[in-house]
């Protein structure tokens, strides 16, 4: 099968022999596309080298040869934005989110346009984890292992005052209100599950109430391997110094 002129971004590349390099794309009209570029690190190709990296948007040609298919040309669609720091380590997450949970093949034009859309929100001054959720939100309903946001899994209206721990499989369990700090703390607020549902930005604290739940649920759905990302966090996380005063 031939692919000819579609548009995709780059998730991931790795040298592949002598000269060539293995590719992870998510296109519009194909979903993640395995791809062999063959001969692309030589200096001559340097050009076409330079549109292969991670984050940028390409529009390719190419021939479906059973797992992977054979690159014939590409050309980038635009610059790729400049990361660093916490949104390099966020575009990460995303791509391997996305080579672990999505399988190759399938179409989905709407996580390609959620994918467009956080790529853009990362170069700006968008709040980092509120992009994040959104995208783990869209993610998950993409995969058909999306949650019901402004319901529980009884059906009854999510009550915006209450926190909520999150089952991946039966859905939001509202937290009673005699449970621990601790637990307490774990749970996200309904406030925030209704902001996912209506995709508008709520509070820091509400935002913030999201991520471990959240993260809960892709971990159930990724197995007993996690994801180095969340490995890489954790040792930032080690870095960084304690604070020693107000503001710190």
């Amino acid at each position: 099968m031939r692919i000819v002129g579609e548009t995709a971004f780059v998730l991931h590349a790795r040298p592949w022999r002598e000269t060539s390099l293995l590719l992870e794309v998510l296109s519009q009209e194909h979903g993640r596309i395995g791809l062999v570029a063959r001969g692309v690190q030589s200096p001559r190709r340097h050009v076409l080298r330079a549109a292969l990296q991670p984050l940028q948007h390409i529009r390719l040609h190419a021939v479906a040869k059973g797992e992977l298919a054979q690159l014939t040309s590409a050309e980038a669609l635009d610059a790729a934005p400049r990361l660093d720091g916490e949104a390099m380590l966020a575009a990460f997450y995303l791509h391997e989110l996305i080579l672990r949970l999505l399988p190759r093949g399938d179409a989905c034009p709407e996580l390609y346009r959620a994918y467009a859309d956080t790529r853009q929100r990362l170069a700006s001054d968008t709040a980092l984890g509120w992009t994040l959720r959104r995208f783990e939100r869209d993610l998950l309903d993409v995969i058909g292992m999306g949650l019901a946001w402004d319901h529980d899994g009884d059906g009854e209206p999510i009550d915006p005052a209450a926190r909520y721990q999150l089952d991946p499989e039966h859905g939001a369990r509202r937290l009673l209100s005699d449970r621990g700090q601790g637990q307490r703390s774990q749970a996200a607020t309904g406030a925030g599950l209704l902001a996912l549902a209506g995709d508008r930005q709520p509070s820091a604290a509400d935002v913030a109430s999201l991520r471990l739940p959240m993260r809960g649920v892709l971990a159930h759905h990724l197995g007993p391997r996690g994801l180095k990302s969340w490995e890489m966090l954790g040792q930032l996380g080690r870095l960084k110094p304690v604070a020693t005063g107000p503001g710190q």
